[in-house]
């Protein structure tokens, strides 16, 4: 009678991959971020897989983990392991769904640029089924689901379009901007995220005039406020542009300032000719 071998005991796949992600991030907060589940059960993995090992991965400390030697001498094995699974998968999910692309962008270039070129898109490449996820920070490309992310950066990726600062303002209030020190009187909207753009214009031109106004969470709120005439906001050329085009908003003042960054496009994969990830790209950086 034939003898079955034992089965082989693999470490858990959860808990490798929560000591990956804890490794390389360097933290269980923004392993647990990365993952989608609270820190708790990256906590929960780690040790139990250091209990299965016998052996500590992490070093805890008053102000977070570092790496062991045995964990230190382990995560770049399992980091190569996981992005080319990840990349197995991504295959896999294009080869199922060729004709499907999934964009990263920020929330203002998806509302105030991406979102008014999909219909252009659409009638160029029907078959093509663009999806738009807005997060505040780049995801990792090698990791996530998505095909393509679109963020402002200084190199990198494709620049798809340049950036630059000026203010803007509904036409009526333009009518009382005749200096930049005529500023004063007026509300100066800002977005949160992009706090420092005043401070980047002003000194550019040379003036020094107190910025106060409302702040929103949201630049495309700020934006929509602008329009309805509650303040002078620190535009975006790109994007500003559509309601410039409309007169909707208005450059009260010559003087534009060029930023570094760029809004550029990323794909952790080669992209094939004639794909539809080459044709997305090869008509966003042509709509500009």
């Amino acid at each position: 009678m034939p003898v079955a071998p034992p089965p082989a005991h693999r470490l858990p796949l959860n808990a490798l991959r929560a000591f990956e992600a804890a490794a390389r991030t360097g933290a269980f907060t923004l392993a647990a971020v990365e993952l989608g589940v609270n820190p708790g059960a990256v906590t929960a993995h780690v040790k139990a897989l250091e209990e299965v090992l016998g052996a500590a991965l992490f070093e805890r400390q008053a102000k977070g983990v570092r790496l062991t030697a045995l964990g230190l001498a382990a995560a770049e094995g399992f980091t190569e392991a996981f992005d080319a699974l990840a990349q197995a998968e991504a295959q896999l999910r294009e080869l199922a769904a060729p004709q499907q692309v999934h964009i990263a962008t920020l929330p203002a270039i998806a509302q105030l640029w991406l979102s008014p070129r999909l219909p252009a898109l659409r009638a160029a490449a029907p078959e093509i089924v663009v999806s738009i996820t807005a997060m505040e920070a780049p995801p990792n490309l090698k990791r996530s689901t998505h095909d393509l992310s679109l963020f402002p950066a200084e190199s990198g990726g494709r620049l798809v379009v340049r950036d630059e600062l000026f203010p803007v303002c509904a036409p009526a209030l333009a009518e009382r901007l005749q200096m930049v020190s005529d500023l004063r009187g007026l509300p100066c909207l800002s977005d949160s995220s992009w706090g420092g753009d005043w401070d980047i214009w002003l000194q550019a031109v040379g003036e020094t005039v107190p910025v106060r106004g409302p702040v929103f969470s949201l630049y495309a709120l700020a934006v929509e406020e602008a329009v309805n005439g509650a303040g002078v906001l620190m535009g975006h050329g790109p994007l500003v542009a559509g309601h410039m085009e409309r007169g909707t908003l208005v450059a009260p003042f010559p003087q534009r300032v060029g930023l570094a960054d760029g809004f550029r496009l990323w794909s952790a994969r080669t992209i094939a000719p004639k794909s539809a990830l080459a044709r997305v790209v090869e008509f966003l950086i042509g709509q500009v």
